[in-house]
């Protein structure tokens, strides 16, 4: 009974220690408790999880593989080694790892958002759309799946589907200029070049030094037969945007 109590002790003061941001003292509250008791999960996932801030990568991952050897269906264990290679650039072995948190814990929001990330990194753009789906469901005000999900469907050419996103993103978080930006982009390039305008226009009011935005403004103005996208173009050209110099030549 005494060592259960010291346990749960020293585990309580590295959750203490972890939530003030302080995981030196942290990892060495979590070690003191495996000390007693070396299969204890909770103080392996916790001592993981400081070493992760303490951005000891190998370490972390250590913890999370011993997590794995004592029950191979820790979810989160498999969703920390999936973040940890996600930190480290590597997204292939990413996805792999999140996608074994997923079919362990298919309900857990931030390992589908996570996971529906990688794929976009991979260039995994349906399957990426697919899990974004499955997101929403989870968590269906949360403005970044949709974002991203807008990204994924524009790369598998679904542009009336990514304007849906985008639009669902900014009903969230209306300060999502990126999101407002792709959003015109879709507009334009599904035929509401008016609509297109405003977007881009809304843009350059926050970011006037946004030239791809001016770029594409000249372009759905003269789509919307407005002239002075002209100089939206010639402006933006002046200003080294590829884009703008390969459409001068409507003003020709």
């Amino acid at each position: 009974m005494l060592l259960l109590s010291s346990c749960l002790g020293t585990y309580n003061e590295g959750e203490y220690y972890f939530q003030q941001q302080e995981y030196e003292k942290a990892v060495s509250m979590f070690s003191n408790a495996l000390f007693i008791n070396v299969t204890d999960v909770r103080a392996l996932h916790m001592r993981a999880r400081s070493y992760e801030e303490l951005e000891d990568f190998a370490l972390a991952k250590k913890d999370y593989e011993a997590i794995l050897k004592l029950d191979p269906k820790y979810a989160q264990a498999h969703a920390g080694i999936g973040k940890l290679f996600w930190k480290m650039g590597d997204f292939r072995n990413s996805e792999i790892y999140l996608l074994k948190a997923a079919q362990h814990d298919p309900e857990d929001f931030e390992i589908i958002f996570l996971l529906g990330r990688a794929m976009i990194k991979n260039r995994r753009f349906k399957q990426a759309d697919e899990f974004f789906q499955i997101a929403k469901q989870l968590e269906p005000e949360d403005a970044r799946v949709y974002y991203y999900q807008g990204m994924a469907r524009s790369q598998i050419g679904d542009l009336l589907g990514a304007a849906g996103s985008f639009n669902m993103s900014l009903k969230y978080d209306p300060d999502n200029l990126s999101a407002r930006y792709n959003r015109g982009i879709c507009r334009m390039m599904v035929g509401h070049s008016s609509w297109a305008v405003e977007d881009f226009d809304h843009v350059l009011k926050i970011k006037p030094d946004h030239i791809e935005a001016l770029a594409r403004r000249g372009n759905a103005k003269i789509n919307a037969n407005d002239p002075s996208g002209c100089q939206d173009l010639q402006e933006a050209a002046n200003k080294g945007s590829w884009y703008a110099k390969m459409w001068l030549e409507r003003c020709g």
